[in-house]
């Protein structure tokens, strides 16, 4: 049932990470037919066979786009395989994910830069020649790559497979992007900053403004973050794993694998990148990847006070993919408790089998908002379907999937699984609902209507995620990525009366 969205280079100077070898292999691989001044210009009469050889981490990068625009595929599934199959190296991998997930966060700003080069809209434009022109501007606006080898690269990649004359279309356009810096086209296209700020900043940092919009709204006062809470959409998190409980502790797993212990888990460790699921701590059970912003919300079900003795019912209502019920089981088995996992969707039921295999965890392939089971639960998540914008640096083509429209659409189910979930609870037992988004819609007005309807007395969960600091003046919680280094959790706590 669940839907989150659980990577990113910043704009301008502050985003430019591409390998600077990137610019002298692009050199290396221009034709004789390029011109010194950047773009190629096909010669008259020479053969496929004459076309330099395309680089490999660029291919990739396009291919992803590729998989992304066909196939609604997720950059961040579709290109760890992809590595592995080419076994690229480990500068062109860099290279290549740097691309990929770049250019898909950063599609909107690219696009209408496009479409003022091209002096058409994006959809006029044939898609596999706009995935390289998106990889082209990409490089061009937000990476250090050489402007001739960025736009030299793209345009032997467009003859190799599409032909000279779209070549040509690529390299007049992209030529075009080059005129200019990203600020400049920023000062040109981007909504007026003094009528329109929230449009401006949007803009800026490719974000759709409904997006934006809603990242305002619920900074409220503190709304002159907004810059700052977009700005770490698109900075590459470090990789958050979790310690096991009862297995490992934070402070073993960090030595293990060189990671940094975590500033607000007690479960947390920071890793700069990798794959961890290369690390033998995570082959074998004792750690698992869990963003620290998930850890505290499972912890914090955990310390909520019960009216009366904790009678070691728990239940996890929204458990697929299994990192929150993992780690609840963990907990459970050292309390003496049980957890009881909820997932309707089958594939994903398994999932959370295997994730909490050993723990006391029993998974129930059914509906969240009609369980089939017996009331009486001391303690409940509700981690419900979300828009996921809280986790959008994860997933660098979310942004531009979803649409306001779905937020009507959750709501609806969040307010359901919401009050499955109280009248599963026992009289003084707590219900802990949480999602991977700021949106004000699906976060206090979800509460706020719980609270009016079933008479829940709502707890100020600030209480259960101590020490985490700039947490504000209400009662429920909201964790952001500039200021606590998290996705964008929300969580709030409430008591059915006794």
């Amino acid at each position: 049932m669940n839907d989150r969205n659980n990577n990113s280079e910043k704009g301008n100077s502050g985003r430019r990470r591409a390998d600077g070898e990137a610019g002298r292999r692009g050199r290396a691989q221009r034709s004789p037919g390029t011109r010194s001044g950047g773009g190629q210009r096909p010669q008259r009469g020479r053969g496929p066979s004459s076309t330099p050889p395309i680089d490999p981490a660029r291919l990739a990068a396009r291919d992803v786009l590729a998989a992304v625009r066909e196939r609604d595929a997720y950059a961040n599934l579709v290109l760890p395989g992809l590595l592995r199959d080419r076994k690229l190296n480990t500068r062109d991998a860099a290279l290549a994910t740097e691309l990929a997930y770049g250019a898909s966060r950063a599609r909107g700003l690219l696009d209408a830069v496009i479409e003022s080069g091209a002096g058409r809209p994006v959809s006029e434009i044939d898609g596999s020649v706009l995935d390289i022109l998106r990889l082209g501007a990409y490089q061009l606006l937000r990476t250090r790559v050489a402007p001739h080898a960025a736009v030299a690269t793209s345009v032997d990649l467009t003859r190799s497979e599409l032909g000279s004359g779209k070549a040509g279309f690529v390299n007049a356009v992209l030529r075009r992007v080059s005129e200019k810096s990203a600020d400049e086209w920023v000062a040109l296209l981007a909504p007026d900053a003094a009528k329109d700020p929230v449009g401006h900043l949007a803009f800026e940092h490719a974000h759709p403004k409904w997006i934006a919009q809603s990242f305002a709204d619920a900074l409220g006062a503190d709304a002159g973050e907004l810059a700052a809470v977009l700005e770490a959409d698109d900075a590459r998190p470090a990789v958050h794993l979790v310690a096991r409980p009862g297995e490992i502790s934070a402070e073993e797993l960090a030595l293990i694998t060189g990671g940094e212990e975590g500033a607000y888990s007690p479960y947390a460790v920071y890793l700069d990148g990798g794959d961890p699921g290369k690390l033998d701590a995570v082959r074998d059970g004792l750690a698992g990847v869990q963003d620290e912003g998930s850890q505290l919300v499972a912890r914090a079900l955990t310390l909520a006070p019960l009216g009366g003795a904790d009678g070691g019912r728990w239940l996890d209502l929204c458990a697929g993919p299994g990192g929150k019920a993992a780690l609840l089981g963990a907990l459970a088995e050292i309390d003496g408790a049980h957890v009881d996992a909820v997932e309707p969707a089958a594939h994903r039921a398994e999932l959370v089998r295997k994730t909490t295999k050993s723990l006391p965890v029993t998974v129930h392939a059914v509906d969240g908002r009609d369980t089939g089971l017996d009331a009486g639960y001391d303690r409940i998540l509700v981690d419900a379907p979300c828009t996921g914008l809280g986790a959008l640096r994860r997933r660098p083509e979310a942004r531009w999937r979803r649409s306001p429209k779905d937020v009507a659409e959750l709501v609806a189910l969040q307010k359901q699984l919401l009050a499955s979930a109280i009248e599963l609870v026992r009289p003084g037992g707590v219900v802990v609902y949480s999602t991977c988004s700021p949106h004000l819609s699906e976060t206090s007005a979800v509460v706020a209507d719980a609270v009016r309807r079933h008479g829940v007395e709502e707890l100020d969960t600030r209480a259960l995620v101590p020490g985490v600091p700039g947490l504000g003046d209400g009662t429920s919680v909201q964790l952001w990525p500039h200021r606590h280094g998290t996705d964008a959790m929300f969580l709030a706590a409430l008591r059915k009366p006794s």
